[in-house]
């Protein structure tokens, strides 16, 4: 028993791996192939991904929003448990790095669930608001991009989302630096001021879950 959450040592977090990760063949490839890159650290973790796919799964998700792609890998994860007619709207603005993201969506035969955006991820959310037979369309949303602007995804996020939706929000732990005083850049506040907004609102039921680089679960009421 324990009042407190564990701290995750290395030899805890390999044994929580191997008894727990179920990865996919073409998600460990893809993981393979983003580990050199210079930006690898932006993916999210594979324990991370199967934690999203089994939450798609138990809250029935078809239609589903991403903001930030990167290589794919939370994405590829998402669209694997849709059914076949669902749907991810992938918001991004990086061809060289989608192009990889691509290539791993046509091997798992997932490709058509995808429709991927490559455009500011304000500018593809605030036409998706703008139409307002999207409100409340959308079953999750997943958040990871840059900070700067998480408080604008959120609140579109939550507008195109049902009741009963949920949005996960990305690295709202931002590697500890949130409770380093000294740490006054604008990614850091900004997450700050994100983590900050969703714990006061009472429009949704929120978790923070400190798996990965910290998620935030965020229930429309």
């Amino acid at each position: 028993m324990s009042s407190r959450t564990l701290e995750v040592t290395e030899p805890i977090h390999e044994y929580m791996l191997g008894v727990s990760l179920r990865e996919p063949t073409v998600l460990t490839k893809l993981r393979e192939e983003t580990a050199p890159l210079e930006a690898a650290g932006m993916q999210i973790s594979p324990e991370q991904g199967q934690f999203m796919r089994l939450l798609v799964k138990l809250i029935g998700a078809k239609r589903t929003l991403e903001v930030g792609v990167f290589t794919g890998y939370s994405s590829l994860s998402v669209a694997m448990v849709l059914p076949d007619d669902g749907q991810i709207i992938a918001c991004d603005v990086s061809e060289e790095w989608t192009a990889i993201a691509r290539r791993y969506w046509q091997a798992a035969g997932i490709a058509h669930k995808i429709d991927l955006r490559l455009a500011p991820a304000t500018e593809t959310l605030a036409a998706l608001v703008a139409d307002e037979t999207n409100h409340g369309t959308f079953d999750f949303a997943f958040i990871d991009a840059d900070k700067a602007n998480y408080a604008t995804y959120y609140e579109h996020a939550l507008k195109l989302l049902r009741r009963g939706g949920v949005i996960a929000v990305d690295n709202v732990l931002w590697d500890g630096a949130l409770v380093d005083e000294s740490k006054q850049d604008a990614d850091t506040n900004a997450i700050r001021a994100l983590n900050k907004l969703i714990h006061k609102d009472d429009r949704v039921d929120i978790s923070l879950v400190p798996i990965g680089d910290g998620l935030t679960l965020a229930r429309k009421r």
